[in-house]
Formats: structure tokens, sequence, C-alpha cells
């Protein structure tokens, strides 16, 4: 029976969210439309748009639907026009690294955490900056202290963003907490389905729109609103609950038999998200620990799922200085569906491939 752990990549659709799809599908209605049948579609739409302002402490926010995380983050990077440099962080998913020419580095922790001081320095230079640090860090797990952050790039009149994308569903997410001027999410990680987010951002801001050509989403995203993908996020993040504490518990205790293997949990010294696990045994290639638990019938990855479908080595486990560890990783992600016996499958599978794998190495050594 094939064991899901890979939900840091797209988490499986919920029934939830599979009932409100289905449920919009059928009323149909272009949420544009002035007669009924547009209406009743408009009203679910506004309905899903409160819904998941307020599960992300984002009362009084504005917020604009879009197709997924990436369009979202690039939604926001387009309001860095309006400043006179961008910083993004070492540890940003690739939407956001890549998003914008001649960004800034700012370095991170060996913990794997924002080095804030040294953001802080880099932010004395002239002119205000657009800042982009994520909440929680898609490969490691590892949680910003955003707030922090926020503290100092507000001090130099700049604008923060926020990709929050992995966070959600896993730990709180307030958006006025954080102090962020905007914030971007994804239904497909909680299990809502996937080509749905959606950009959270402060009314004080003036949001320029990237896609034109329509009034929709208040003119800042043109283009008819998925209605459907969008009422099954809703139902997907009011169906989210507190990760259980034996399935915590149960994380745990495996990184700890890790551990003992001598393998090096990734970002173990910061505060984490719980059911992400991005482990490093500096002997065994993460290709060959792939195809030994996908031959187990246990999906996991070896980093961040957007990469076109290849094993490379990760720019973020680089990125902490650790070159050497950055071709062995392996991520481990849990979500809605995993149960505690199921922590312990990947350890009993993994560890004995890992004893397979010392022998067979052993012999060729010899």
């Amino acid at each position: 029976m094939t064991l899901y752990l890979d939900h840091a990549a797209t988490s499986p659709l919920r029934p939830q969210a599979r009932e409100a799809f289905l449920r919009a599908s059928e009323m149909g209605g272009n949420p544009s439309s002035i007669h009924a049948a547009g209406r009743k579609a408009k009203v679910v739409l506004e309905d899903a748009r409160a819904d998941v302002l307020s599960a992300v402490g984002g009362i009084g926010a504005g917020l604009v639907f879009t197709s997924g995380g990436t369009e979202a983050n690039a939604l926001a990077l387009w309001q860095a026009a309006g400043f006179d440099y961008v910083v993004v962080s070492a540890g940003e998913h690739d939407s956001v690294y890549a998003g914008v020419a001649g960004a800034v580095v700012a370095p991170l922790t060996a913990s794997g955490q924002v080095d804030v001081a040294n953001l802080e320095a880099v932010l004395t230079r002239e002119g205000r900056p657009f800042v982009a640090v994520m909440l929680a860090n898609n490969e490691t797990g590892v949680i910003n202290d955003v707030a922090a952050v926020a503290d100092v790039v507000h001090a130099r009149g700049g604008w923060l963003h926020v990709d929050a994308v992995q966070a959600l569903g896993k730990m709180v997410v307030d958006f006025q907490v954080l102090g962020a001027d905007s914030l971007s999410v994804s239904a497909h990680k909680i299990g809502g389905g996937q080509g749905v987010g959606a950009l959270v951002y402060d009314r004080d801001r003036v949001l320029k729109p990237r896609t034109i050509g329509g009034g929709q989403e208040l003119g800042l995203r043109a283009g008819t609103e998925n209605v459907p993908g969008i009422a099954a996020f809703s139902a997907a993040i009011k169906a989210c609950q507190p990760v259980c504490e034996d399935v915590s518990r149960a994380q745990s205790q495996v990184e700890a038999a890790l551990q003992a293997l001598d393998v090096v949990i990734v970002g173990a010294e910061a505060p984490r998200v719980p059911g992400v696990l991005c482990l490093a045994q500096p002997q065994w290639a993460s290709n060959l620990q792939l195809i030994h638990m996908d031959m187990a019938g246990i999906c996991v990855s070896s980093g961040s799922a957007c990469s076109s479908g290849k094993v490379k080595s990760s720019r973020v486990v680089t990125n902490l200085g650790l070159p050497d560890l950055a071709d062995k990783v392996l991520r481990v992600s849990a979500g809605w569906t995993t149960q505690a016996e199921d922590w312990q499958r990947f350890y009993d599978v993994w560890s004995k491939g890992y004893e397979v794998y010392l022998k067979r190495h052993a012999k060729e050594m010899a």
C-alpha cells in the first residue's frame, strides 16, 4: 500500500474541498454577471474571501485570488517597482528567489533562519527596500521571526512580503501580528486542490495589477475567477486542524532514531513547523534514497517540488553552509492523511535501505 509523505509538494484533496468544488461547479454562473446565477457565484466567491482572510488574521485586509502561490508571489514582487532595491532571503522559494533580477540576497544563520542582524546591516543602504522573507521554509520547515524582520524593514520605509505557503495549516498564521505588507498562501498545500492561491495585502498599500484586461478581483487580477477551486480552498482552510500530539510525538521519535544513525536533521536547532523533516545522510545520495523509498511504496522528495521533476542539489542546504550535504537530502512531509504509524513505517523502510546500502558500499570498497 502506497504511503504518501510528500504533502509539502501537494496534499491530497480533502473530502470537504471536493464536495465544495462539486457544489460550486454544478451551480455555475460567472461572479461578474448580474443575473441570479452570477449573483450566487459572487456570494460563494466573497464568502470564500472572508473565510481565507479570517483564517490568516487578515480581517480588514485585502485579498486577491490567484492561480497559486507562485502567482501570488509574482504579484507581490510586481510591487517592488516602486522601491529602490529588493532583498530576498537565501532560503526563499524559487518563485521569489529568482523572481527579481539583481535582488540582494540576505543570508541565513547556521540553523536555517534569516539572519536578522545581517539583514539590518543590508538595509542601511540608501533608499526604500522591498523585502521578501518566508514564514516557514518549504524544504526544512524552519520558521523565521517575521515580526522582527518587519520591524527592521518598516524602520527603513520598506515593504515586507511574506511567503506563507508552507506555513498555512501547520502553524498559526496571523497577518496582523506578523506585520507583513503582503502575504501569499496556496490551496493545494492544505488539501484544497491545485491551481488556486491568494495574496493578502495591507489596504493602506496601493496594489498594482500584474494581469490586466478585466475588472475582476477589484481590478487587481484580470480573468474570470475559479469559483469551484476557490470554494474548495475555503472548505479546506476551515477543515484544517492542529497536528495530533501522537503524530508529532512519532515524528520526534523518528528524528531521534535517525540522529542515532548519524543522520543530520537540517534545521534541528531552529523552530520548525510540524510535519516537515529534511534529513541528510552524508554517505547516501538523494537519488538513491528516493529510488529505494519509491520502490517500497513511500512517496517523499529530495527538496522543493518546483524543479521539473529533477533530482538536484538543494540550494537552501547549500546556503546553510552545508554544500557537501546538498545532494544527500530527503524531505519527508506529513499532512492531513498522516497517522502516527506512518512515521514508523517510513523509518523502518529508510533504515533498512540504508543498512543494505552500507553493506553493498563496503563490498564495493573491499
